[in-house]
Order: structure tokens, then C-alpha cells, then sequence
């Protein structure tokens, strides 16, 4: 019987070859995905989007500040990427007198183009498969951690030692690194440009960059124009070098063209860029402690503050205003952690990891050699008991660290377990122009009060324990902790700032408050240091699980090992494909493509900063402004004309895909990536095809916010604009 299953799953190729447009895909898998990519209709050689000795797409693609992907659109070194990746920058070069994010800010010159301190834009200018040195050296660690194999800092000395003679010397801004895939059986080199002499360029206002902010963050249809524009600059010889005036801007290897031509219904769509991270082999019992465990938590306790603090910003227009960031960044979180628990909901969501469990364990208890069956099938039995004893104390981190830490702002105060020099560091982590001790009071007691009730007092920080024996009620603790402690105002702090340093130590020990926080943050390293067994045990279990996939892959001829099958993301340079599509997320409901400038003054609300349009953009509206011979906008069969905003794709992204640059079957930029759908995040575990949509801004709005709103008209000549045939 057991032979009949295992011989149907390959025979059907056991579903774990990707769906439809599922994968983010390694460069050098692009040879295997080439023949796909062209029944789609892709017009490029293989060469084109990706060659290994020489230029290609893959040259116009950086990583944008570490967190990021961007594109380059000009032969001056321009770069493309979304207004909430240089948004920070932004924000750091703006002031009362220049507000960069609410006014907008477009330079008129090389001149006015403003040094982004601290910004810097990678380039990836070699890959190279290293894995038969990495596991020989692996073999020569004696007396290591165990887990050298997954290690940065031992990858990467690996590359320094090897390498660097090769690929860095002499050579400026160059830095190398090792990455492991599929859990360590596979081992690339990067061998990496950096350029820190970066400068803004300009970008639209928030009005438009973040329009529908945190409403409509994780949704479609939207209507944001999320885009921002820098340019890298460099030596004489176009070498990464500290900024300095005599610098120019670079002269890249490659640029994208940017297509006029728009985009339809069914049209190809491609994607590259660096998505941060993904789950895809977890098995069932890991799924389902991301759902009941993790997910859970951050809903029920992030829900919790969220209700606390929209309803103290509603009541007072100045809490609105400090609170404002605090609120999105907490529901960003809590809106991602409810979409993927309502992916994992849907009907044989975790199917395929059944299905790959049971591949592997199948293939394994076939095997004749004991230690090879005992070392694969018990790879899944070590995953399995290891999110079972550790079911407890997960719990705990989580309600400790969504419920009070992360909840409560006070948590960071100065505390007995910090050094002196970091005293006032911490303080003003917290307590500074955006922080009212009396909402972060009443958020401590909603919180506590869900925490006390959800978790044994036996697992609590000791000082909550002690604290409610000595006040009797949580409303007295909580009380005590902000009325009596010298850590929830500036004044409180400047008058322990003059104490000696034997008396700091003393008031430490009898401040309510810096008793609390000590407490929390040492109940939180307790349990991390308590789980990281677990967490180790995973990882080597997970290496040996894929190694036994790959193994039964080729047992069966049905893959050349792990090679068909893409790698969890891990924030190194990928590849994605699929097709410009909507969906429909619930019956009777249909979301189209593109959405339209019609669609942003239909959201229009004065009253509310996420959805005010700017007086010019209504002009344009009005005014029916596209450009000349109103050339950004679609023209209708009627002769009218509409204005595309946003579009979706069925393409497979992530975290740190955001700035992507989404470009046709011709290799010409439609637009950028800037988010995905709620109902699409699971897709980090498992693909959704009806629900994983990216959701994408046209490249012809932004044109028409740098020509019609920016008057950044020598922006637009420096572009290469090209028209598609359809």
C-alpha cells in the first residue's frame, strides 16, 4: 500500500512542483523556468534577464538600503523605489521650514539633489554556487556550535578568506557573503557593489505617496502613488566612494525602459527583486502553531492596545498626532497576522505540506540502511516534538512580548540590567515628544489585565507577581507604576540623571516602574534563551528533512533534487512571473484591474489625512491633465480618457519585495511593487493561487506625477520611453 501512495505522488509529481505562478526563484534556476517563461510569451533571451558572465535585467535590480528593492531607470544612475522604502530618508532630510513628506520635494538640478546620510543601494555583480567548499569546510569544525552551518558570521569568514583575494582586492565598496539555502544544503556567494553616496532625487507628498495609509495598507483596490526617486552617485571611474561634491552620478551597466504602452487584463508580468522571507517547508504542526500560538496572540493583543489607543486619538487631536505611527505600525502587523490566519483557513491550505511529510517519510522508511531511515524520518519526528515541548513556553514568549513588552511603552525604562552609558538611551526610547504616560497607563491595564487572565502566575516577571500581592488590583499596581516612578517624564529623569552613581543604583531597586520593566526583560531572556534548543533542534532537523526530500526526488527521477524546487526567501535576489489579474475574495465580489484616478477622488475625504487628495492632483483630475496629448493615460473606446493608478499580478512576493520593479514580456518596467493583499499573506507558507495577488503602481501614474504634479519635466527626458506593440 505504502508503495502504490508513494508511486501515485510521483507519478503526479506530488503537487510540490510550484502552482501556477508560485516560487521565488534563484537566478541561476532561470535556465530551468526559461522554457515556462516563454510559453508565457516572455519576448527577452534567457541572457537577457540573466547572464552570469556578462550584463543583463538582473544588472538594473539593487537592493535598496537593506531592506528593500529598487530599480535603475536612467543611464545617470537613477534609482526607483517606493515612497515607504525612502521614506525614512525623507523624513530625516525634511524640517517646519521643508517638509520633504508633506509638501513633496523635486530637484531641479544635479544641484538640488540632497545627500540621503547613512542610505546605501547594492548591486549583486557576481553569484557563484559554492556549496562542495562550504560543506568541506563544515567537515573540518571540531569543536563548534553545531550550527556553523546556518551561521552568518562563520559563512561569511568563509567568504572573507577564500574570496576576498579573488573578488575585493583593490577593489572599493565590494563585500562578500555567503548564503545558506534549503536549510544548508545549498551555499551561494555574493559577491556584492555598495554605493553609500546616495541622494534624494524627489518624491510626491505623503498625500499621494501613502494615500489610504493604514486603511487600506494589505488591500486592494488601491489607489496610492507609493514611489520615491534617488540617484547613486560615484568616483571618477564610477566606483563606490563616501560622499563627496566632486562625485557624478553613476554610469550603470543597465537600466530599465519604461513601457507607455499600459497594461491589460492577462498581460505577462515579471518580477525581481529580494524578498526577506518565507516559511515554505514547515510541516502541518508548524503551520498550525503559527496559526494558534503566534498569529493568535498578536491578534487578540495588538487588538487590544489598537482599541485603547484609537480611542484616546479620537478624543484628543494631539494624541492623534503622536499616536498616529504607533497605531499603523501596530495594525500593520495585526491586519498581516489576521490575513494569514484566514489563508491558512482555507480548504487544503496545508495540503502540501502534508503531502511533502509524507513524500519524505514515505521515501525514508523505504530505505535499507538503518541510519539513513532513522536519520530522515527522524528529522520529522525532532520537528514535530520539538513544536510540542515547546508549546508552553512559546505561548508565554509571545503573550509576554505582544502583551506587555512590545504593548506597554514603559517596559523600556532604565532598569538594574542595563549598564550606566545606556540609561538615558533607553529612556528616550520611549519617553519623548510622541509619549503620554496616561495612554501608555491605560494600555498597560488593558493589556495586563488579558495577560494575568491568559497565563498562569506562576510564568509571570516576578515584579508583576509582587506588585499585585503588595497592591491588591491591577488598576492600584499599574497605578503606582505611573504616578510613582521617575522614568514617565523628562523632569522625573533630569532628577535621577543628578544622583550619584550609588544612589542611581538604589532608586533603580525602588522604582516601581524600573523594577517592572527589569522584571519583563528578564522573564523575555528566560524564555528565549529557553526555547533557542528547540529552535536549534529545528534547523538541523529541517537540513536533514530537505536533504531527504532532495534524495527522494532523484530516487524517483522526478526532479534533479532540490534544483526544481525554490528556496524560502532569505533576502537575496529572486525572480517571480505570473499575469496582471484581480481576484475575488468572498462571493459576489470582484476586484479589477487597473484601478483608476477616478477611484482616488471617489476616496477623497478632506477630513481624514489618509485619503486628502493635494488641490494639484484634483486639477489634473479635473482638468483631464495626462500629459501631453494625454499620453500616461488608457484611451477608452468611446474617446474618453482614464488615469491607471494600481494594478495587481498574480506574481509570488514578500517582505523586502516592496520597490520591486515589475516589467512585461518585452523586459520594459509597467510599474513597481508596493504591497500584496491580506488574503495573500499565508502565501509565505503556501501559495494561494485564487487569492496571492502584488499589488503593483503603474508606471504611468508615477510618469504623470513627475510630469503633471512634480513639474520635474527633466526627469521625464532623462527616462527612456519606449512604446510596446500589443
Amino acid at each position: 500500500m505504502r508503495k502504490t501512495i508513494f508511486t501515485l505522488l510521483a507519478a503526479c509529481g506530488l503537487a510540490l512542483g510550484a502552482q501556477a505562478d508560485e516560487g521565488m526563484w534563484l537566478m541561476e534556476q532561470l535556465a530551468k523556468k526559461y522554457p515556462t517563461l516563454v510559453s508565457r510569451g516572455i519576448q527577452l533571451k534567457e541572457y537577457d534577464l540573466y547572464n552570469p558572465n556578462g550584463t543583463s535585467l538582473k544588472d538594473a535590480v539593487v537592493s535598496f538600503d537593506g531592506g528593500c528593492t529598487g530599480e535603475i531607470i536612467s543611464s545617470q544612475g537613477l534609482v526607483l523605489t517606493n515612497h515607504h522604502c525612502g521614506y525614512d530618508a525623507i523624513q530625516q532630510l525634511s524640517s517646519v521650514e521643508h517638509n520633504y513628506l508633506e509638501q513633496g520635494y523635486w530637484a531641479k538640478s544635479f544641484a538640488e539633489e540632497l545627500p540621503a546620510k547613512g542610505v546605501v543601494v547594492t548591486f549583486i555583480d557576481r553569484i557563484e554556487d559554492v556549496t562542495p567548499y562550504v560543506l568541506s569546510e563544515l567537515k573540518k569544525v571540531k569543536k563548534g556550535t553545531g550550527m556553523e552551518f546556518l551561521s552568518p558570521k562563520y559563512l561569511n569568514g568563509l567568504a572573507q578568506r577564500k574570496y576576498a583575494p579573488i573578488y575585493a582586492k583593490g577593489q572599493a565598496g565590494i563585500e562578500l557573503e555567503i548564503k545558506p539555502f534549503y536549510n544548508g544544503n545549498k551555499y551561494l556567494l555574493f559577491v556584492k557593489k555598495v554605493y553609500s553616496d546616495i541622494r534624494f532625487v524627489g518624491a510626491p507628498p505623503s498625500a499621494i505617496g501613502k494615500f489610504g495609509a493604514d486603511t487600506d495598507n494589505w488591500r486592494y483596490p488601491r489607489h496610492t502613488g507609493d514611489f520615491s526617486i534617488f540617484r547613486i552617485y560615484a568616483d571618477a571611474n564610477g566606483n563606490p566612494a563616501p560622499y563627496s561634491e566632486h562625485n557624478i552620478p553613476l554610469r550603470p551597466k543597465r537600466w530599465f525602459n519604461i513601457s507607455t504602452s499600459g497594461v491589460e487584463k492577462g498581460d505577462f508580468a515579471m518580477i525581481m527583486g529580494f524578498p526577506g522571507r518565507t516559511n515554505h517547508y514547515a510541516l502541518p504542526s508548524e503551520i498550525k502553531e503559527w496559526r494558534e500560538i503566534d498569529n493568535d496572540i498578536r491578534i487578540r493583543m495588538r487588538g487590544i492596545r489598537q482599541e485603547v489607543m484609537l480611542r484616546e486619538m479620537l478624543a484628543d487631536p494631539k494624541i492623534n498626532i503622536m499616536y498616529a505611527a504607533k497605531y499603523a505600525r501596530s495594525q500593520n502587523g495585526h491586519k498581516r497576522a489576521i490575513g494569514a490566519n484566514w489563508g491558512i483557513s482555507r480548504l487544503g491550505f496545508t495540503a502540501p505540506a502534508e503531502r511533502l511529510q509524507s513524500y519524505v517519510q514515505d521515501w525514508a522508511q523505504r530505505q535499507t540502511d538503518q541510519k539513513a531511515r532513522e536519520r530522515y524520518t527522524g528529522a520529522i519526528r525532532d520537528i514535530d516534538r520539538s513544536i510540542e515541548e515547546r508549546a508552553n513556553m512559546r505561548r508565554q514568549l509571545w503573550y509576554l512580548d505582544e502583551g506587555i513588552f512590545q504593548a506597554i511603552e514603559a517596559t523600556r525604562a532604565p532598569g538594574l540590567d542595563l549598564q550606566a552609558a545606556a540609561l538615558s538611551k533607553y529612556f528616550k526610547s520611549y519617553c519623548n515628544e510622541d509619549y503620554s504616560p496616561s495612554v501608555d497607563a491605560k494600555i498597560a491595564l488593558a493589556v495586563l489585565t488579558e495577560y494575568t487572565a491568559q497565563i498562569d502566575r506562576k510564568d509571570w516577571p516576578q515584579a508583576l507577581a509582587d506588585g499585585l500581592q503588595k497592591y491588591g488590583t491591577l488598576e492600584a499596581y499599574v497605578n503606582a507604576l505611573f504616578t510613582q516612578s521617575a522614568f514617565i517624564s523628562e523632569e522625573g529623569f533630569a532628577r535621577f540623571a543628578k544622583l550619584s552613581a550609588e544612589e542611581q543604583k538604589k532608586a533603580l531597586g525602588e522604582d516601581p516602574l524600573a523594577v517592572f520593566a527589569t522584571s519583563v526583560r528578564g522573564k523575555l531572556q528566560e524564555l528565549r534563551e529557553a526555547l533557542r534548543p528547540y529552535d536549534t533542534r529545528i534547523d538541523r532537523a529541517r537540513r536533514d528533512y530537505l536533504e531527504g526530500y532532495g534524495l527522494a526526488n532523484k530516487a524517483q527521477g522526478t526532479a534533479n533534487g532540490l534544483e526544481d524546487a525554490w528556496p524560502d526567501a532569505n533576502s537575496t535576489l529572486r525572480f517571480t512571473f505570473g499575469e496582471i489579474k484581480g481576484y475575488s475574495p468572498a462571493d459576489g465580489v470582484e476586484y479589477h484591474v487597473p484601478t483608476t484616478l477616478e477611484g482616488v477622488m471617489q476616496k477623497e475625504n478632506p477630513k481624514s489625512w489618509e485619503f486628502a487628495v493635494p488641490s494639484r492632483l484634483k486639477e489634473v483630475y479635473q482638468q483631464k491633465l495626462y500629459g501631453e496629448n494625454k499620453r500616461w493615460a488608457i484611451k477608452k473606446a468611446d474617446g474618453s480618457y482614464v488615469m491607471p493608478v494600481n494594478f495587481c499580478a498574480t506574481t509570488h512576493t514578500t517582505g523586502g519585495n516592496s520597490g520591486s520593479p515589475v516589467f512585461n514580456k518585452y523586459g520594459h518596467l509597467i510599474g513597481i511593487n508596493f504591497d500584496r493583499n491580506w488574503e495573500g499573506v499565508a502565501g509565505d507558507i503556501n501559495y494561494l493561487p485564487d487569492y496571492q495577488r502584488s499589488i503593483i503602481c503603474d508606471i504611468r501614474y508615477i510618469l504623470l506625477i513627475i510630469d503633471e504634479v512634480g513639474g520635474a519635466r527633466r526627469l521625464i527626458d532623462e527616462l527612456t520611453l519606449v512604446s510596446d506593440p500589443r
